[in-house]
């Protein structure tokens, strides 16, 4: 009776995981994206545009999952602690409820808020972990040079914008290999097939 009461426990439990996952695009470390979230954004990046083919839907989940994980590793930095960054959402959030549109769904708000709070902290790890690094460590940016100078044709003075924009991109790269590295991710390919048929 016991090993009977278990089964259906697992049973509705794995329907109840199956259904909530059903309704989401994919899961980083157990923490969902919605199906919702996911077409609240791809649409705001594609001036409103929600049909899309399968393929397009991947490409844009594979650098909306980037994006998360940043946001991920910022808080694991602990940089959603910082209270200039606290006082930044809080000044965000009071504008927002006070512009608030009557048009505008609840949802969308919520949407906008959590984008304005995860936007601003991918910002934050990003100058710390990219932008500063490229800008500042000049040795770093010579050995790069050095070591990819089949690629340039021009002595680094005249093309240093071009060199610390290629350094940049491969310290992102590395970075994000990290970040999969480290992160469970799951993506959800039935759900994202239904979203390309709408």
């Amino acid at each position: 009776m016991l090993c009977l009461k278990k089964a259906y426990c697992f049973l509705i439990f794995s329907f109840i995981f199956g259904c909530s996952f059903a309704q989401n695009v994919a899961v980083i470390n157990g923490k969902s994206i919605s199906a919702k979230e996911f077409l609240w954004a791809y649409k705001k990046s594609h001036n409103g545009n929600v049909s899309a083919d399968y393929a397009n839907l991947q490409n844009y989940l594979n650098l909306y999952i980037n994006f998360k994980l940043k946001v991920l590793d910022a808080r694991e930095m602990g940089l959603d602690k910082n209270p200039v960054y606290q006082e930044e959402v809080k000044t965000y959030e009071t504008a927002l409820m006070h512009h608030k549109k009557a048009n505008t769904a609840h949802k969308d708000q919520d949407f906008l808020l959590n984008e304005y709070r995860e936007g601003v902290l991918m910002f934050n790890v990003s100058e710390q972990k990219i932008w500063n690094k490229a800008q500042e460590d000049e040795q770093a940016i010579n050995d790069f040079y050095n070591k990819n100078q089949n690629n340039y044709n021009k002595p680094l003075s005249e093309i240093r914008g071009q060199v610390i924009a290629d350094y940049q991109q491969t310290l992102e790269e590395s970075w994000l290999n990290g970040l999969r590295q480290k992160h469970q991710i799951k993506i959800n390919e039935n759900e994202l097939r239904k979203l390309a048929k709408q």
